[in-house]
């Protein structure tokens, strides 16, 4: 993709990653850069850095945004233990979490308002993804909960309880994960986003499960685990992404080193942000050991009142290192590195089409199993025997709700209804809504067996009415999140009738006379007499409309009305 006049939106821009990705996008000739970072000063600051570095450059050319992508609009700028620390915007987040994908959570997110405030046409995204998620402390407040737990059958442990699994479900990796990839595919869809790429990570800088970097956790550390974790996981996200058809085009370059530097310089040394304040302890103060070893002391034996100060290589988002530091993750063997020009060079490359070699989704693609010839082969030797099978004992396989959705059960059983009441398309075809309801209704009433399979199943069936529900003990729709009741009203009903309820109403069954008008409409646009493989969808595919095969239906409502088709073999 040609990247000069385009709006481009680098994620985490204010980083070591971020800046060079900036520096080598300016000689594209972007129209705008849009240089994010959790803090908005660091993106001022980089913005600063490339302004003097390229004085000629447009005024309007950076802009510089501050925020955490990761919450809604209304925390963008609060701090993670702010959020923790304050049971409100505790319970923001987490119903930002785990509630349902609904317009109100979606349009409340900072990443609505980033993407249509500026509306990328490329996305880069160089933000430590899997290391914001994983190392927010989930086997520490695991353990917590675990303690209160074990107290509280002692003792009511009440509110502490209460507020240590409040924090627990902040950390949980993967509901953060797929609601972060479900925003950013929803907005970037809005918004018109042509091309994302993704910086990740391996999470262990290229090294395997004897990596010997831990912080005081056992090796290999958990935590460190549960980054890589959680990168692997949002590469599979990705990937899906990538195969989604209305997505933007989806990369990832996954640097599996350690990346360097920034700066070496010699100063006050920062962990987290804050000097390392030097203390002593004479001898003549050492500590006893007794039965307990107090982990934390609040006032150490001595302060020195003043900071550590030495000198420093400065590698970006994983701090300050000394030189011994250095020497040992760059020996071979080790870590090792890469400098952030490279990374930023694949980036830029990759984004105007050329293939670098190093693009992860495009290498899973090249290397997963696809649809084989031979299985497209054997497909119809199977389909005979279910065939022989369903005469034989004089039944038919319409639907078990093992594959799901119900909504699938619901669509299958329909059509199935369909055919058994008018036979082929074209007599649903001539046929009104309200004459198609009650041939339906009646069947359905007539017919024990086929009524009791459909309830059987967990699939409810909606009379005309539009009032009375034939089910049997379990429902699929509504889905349980906890509670055993659910309040109703007519939007809700229409809602569950979609997702999963067998729909006797007349509005659905002018639906499907809408549906049936649309295979044909698709069919008559194959060329009479056209036997080439241009076409899959011809008339001869539907056997002429004089048959309706529930299967071959809903496999068309999947991918041409709920737009569900795979993107690519």
């Amino acid at each position: 993709m040609d990247i000069k006049n385009r709006t481009v939106l680098v994620l985490g821009g204010g980083g070591l990653v971020g800046l060079a990705v900036c520096r080598r996008l300016v000689g594209e000739g972007p129209k705008r850069i849009i240089v994010t970072s959790l803090v908005k000063r660091e993106a001022e600051e980089t913005i600063a850095t490339l302004r003097g570095e390229f004085p000629r450059a447009s005024k309007k050319l950076f802009v510089a945004w501050g925020g955490n992508i990761f919450v809604r609009h209304v925390l963008k700028d609060a701090r993670r233990d702010e959020i923790m620390e304050d049971p409100a915007r505790r319970r923001m987040f987490i119903e930002d979490t785990l509630d349902e994908l609904a317009e109100p959570v979606i349009r409340r997110s900072t990443i609505h308002r980033l993407l249509n405030g500026y509306k990328p046409d490329i996305i880069i995204d160089c933000i430590n993804s899997a290391t914001a998620i994983a190392y927010q402390d989930i086997f520490g407040n695991a353990r917590r909960v675990y303690r209160a737990l074990g107290r509280g059958r002692k003792k009511d442990t009440g509110n502490t309880l209460r507020e240590y699994t409040e924090r627990l479900l902040c950390t949980l990796y993967t509901p953060q994960l797929i609601r972060h990839v479900q925003l950013l595919y929803r907005v970037m869809h809005q918004c018109g986003t042509k091309i994302y790429l993704k910086i990740g990570t391996s999470g262990t800088g290229g090294m395997g499960l004897n990596i010997p970097y831990t912080h005081s956790e056992e090796r290999p550390s958990s935590v460190l685990l549960g980054k890589s974790a959680v990168a692997g996981a949002h590469t599979m996200l990705l990937f899906l992404m990538g195969r989604t058809p209305d997505a933007p085009i989806t990369k990832e370059v996954k640097p599996a080193a350690a990346i360097a530097w920034k700066r070496v310089g010699f100063g006050e040394i920062r962990k987290q942000g804050k000097p390392i304040q030097l203390v002593d302890c004479p001898p003549t103060q050492a500590a006893r050991l007794t039965k307990k070893l107090k982990l934390h002391v609040e006032k150490p034996a001595r302060s020195l009142n003043r900071t550590l100060r030495s000198v420093f290589i400065d590698t970006g988002e994983n701090g300050l290192f000394s030189r011994g530091e250095f020497q040992t993750i760059a020996t071979p063997g080790q870590m090792e590195f890469i400098t952030p020009e490279e990374i930023a060079e694949t980036v830029v490359y990759e984004i105007m089409g050329g293939n670098t070699g190093h693009d992860i989704i495009n290498a899973l693609d090249n290397a997963t199993l696809s649809p084989t010839y031979r299985a497209g082969f054997l497909f119809q030797s199977a389909m005979d025997q279910i065939e022989d099978l369903e005469r034989l004992h004089n039944v038919d396989s319409v639907a078990f709700e093992m594959l799901g959705p119900p909504r699938l059960s619901k669509l299958l059983y329909e059509a199935y209804l369909l055919r058994l009441c008018f036979k082929d398309m074209l007599r649903v075809l001539r046929t009104d809504p309200a004459t198609m309801s009650k041939r339906i209704t009646d069947k359905i009433t007539a017919e024990a067996v086929i009524r009791s399979h459909i309830i059987s199943i967990g699939i409810p069936i909606l009379m005309p009415d539009g009032r009375r529900l034939l089910r049997g003990p379990v429902i699929k729709i509504p889905a349980m999140h906890g509670e055993t009741e659910v309040a109703v009203n007519p939007a809700k009903i229409n809602l569950w009738a979609h997702d999963g309820w067998v729909d006797l109403r007349k509005p659905n069954m002018q639906l499907w006379k809408e549906r049936f008008s649309g295979i044909q409409k698709q069919a008559g646009q194959v060329i009479p007499g056209d036997t080439s493989s241009h076409h899959m969808n011809n008339p001869a595919y539907w056997n002429h409309f004089l048959d309706i095969d529930p299967g071959k239906v809903a496999g068309w409502i999947f991918s041409y009305e709920e737009k569900g088709m795979r993107k690519k073999a």
